[in-house]
């Protein structure tokens, strides 16, 4: 899929990795991608391997080369992507912990033997308002031991470790990776959800847990898509949507003119997306990401309207896009794409 440094991914090998995880896309919904299969699909075509710098094992592709793929796993099945972020995020942190924790686990990461998923929500936009830290990093016996909630992780149940954030006594934080088998650690029953419940997403909580390595938080190595990467996703699922839609234009030609008008504003919406991989000041990332969910989920209304009362009935595309599309109004949502997907929604000024 990448050659070192790569700054594109290979179109047939990306092709072919897009229908081989659309085959197992049912599977991946019911027991996530790493029991159906899709992990390792990902790992074999060398996709894990261009989230990891290629000094610690991976190839180290391009912010536009990983744009490339997220967009076109998402358009085939947006549970493996959302595993894929996940995993990606852990791999950044740890990218930027000592040496020795990165030569431990990169490499294994970047070739599939070792899996891992992220549980920061705690320190960002879930449970903030309760005013005390979810979860707590003590020191205790001349270690860290860990206590408290990480409210969602991804594939929790399904991977080696968990990348973790808590706080100290002193207010500052702390990255921690924890093995799934350390005593203490409980997981929770993946969440039954709307959409994405073979994410395998659940609660995690601590009882004086012993982590296996600290990180202090710094500028990580790696590949960086920052909040790009949601956008991303939700233009790729846009993109789904637009195949359904543009499926009855092919019988209808009524339905022609609409699939021409969204599918020019996912055009210009990619291309706005690109330009701020390139350049980080050339667009208002939080108006970027409300843009792409408002595509996303008139896109997937539209394919529903079209299908007709076929796309009503559980199990056919339009429904499980439809469900899928409300992801986005919840998923690492800053506050501001909140506000701005609210306000259109009732139509008020910003």
């Amino acid at each position: 899929m990448f050659t070192p440094n790569a700054t594109a991914p290979d179109p047939a090998a990306l092709a072919a990795l897009g229908d081989a995880l659309g085959e197992r896309a049912e599977a991946t919904a019911e027991v996530g991608p790493w029991k159906s299969g899709g992990f390792d699909l990902l790992a074999r075509a060398g996709v894990l391997a261009g989230f990891v710098p290629l000094a610690d094992g991976g190839t180290g592709a391009s912010e536009q080369a990983i744009l490339d793929v997220l967009l076109a796993i998402a358009s085939r099945c947006l549970t493996t992507v959302l595993a894929l972020t996940q995993w990606a995020s852990g791999c950044r942190i740890i990218a930027g912990g000592p040496d020795d924790v990165r030569a431990a686990r990169l490499p294994g990461l970047a070739a599939g033997t070792l899996t891992t998923t992220v549980g920061i929500a705690q320190l960002s936009t879930s449970r903030r308002h309760l005013g005390t830290p979810a979860l707590v990093a003590r020191m205790a016996d001349g270690g860290w031991r860990l206590s408290g909630l990480c409210p969602w992780v991804t594939g929790a149940d399904s991977v080696d470790a968990i990348v973790t954030g808590a706080v100290r006594d002193d207010g500052q934080t702390l990255f921690f990776i924890v093995p799934t088998d350390r005593p203490g650690l409980e997981i929770a029953p993946p969440l039954s959800m709307l959409a994405l419940s073979g994410s395998r997403t659940s609660s995690v909580a601590f009882a004086d847990v012993a982590p296996a390595a600290v990180i202090e938080p710094r500028a990580t190595g790696g590949v960086r898509t920052g909040g790009l990467a949601t956008t991303a996703l939700a233009l790729g699922s846009a993109r789904a949507a637009l195949g359904v839609l543009e499926g009855e234009a092919a019988a209808r030609a009524a339905l022609m003119p609409v699939a021409a008008a969204l599918q020019a504003e996912a055009d210009a919406l990619e291309a706005r997306l690109r330009r701020s991989a390139s350049d980080p000041e050339a667009e208002d990332r939080d108006r970027l990401r409300a843009d792409a969910n408002g595509l996303v989920i008139r896109a997937a209304q539209a394919a529903l309207t079209a299908t007709k009362g076929a796309g009503f009935v559980a199990g056919h595309p339009a429904e499980r896009l439809v469900r899928e599309a409300h992801f986005f109004l919840v998923w690492s949502c800053p506050q501001t794409v909140a506000g701005i997907t609210l306000c259109e929604l009732s139509r008020m000024e910003m």
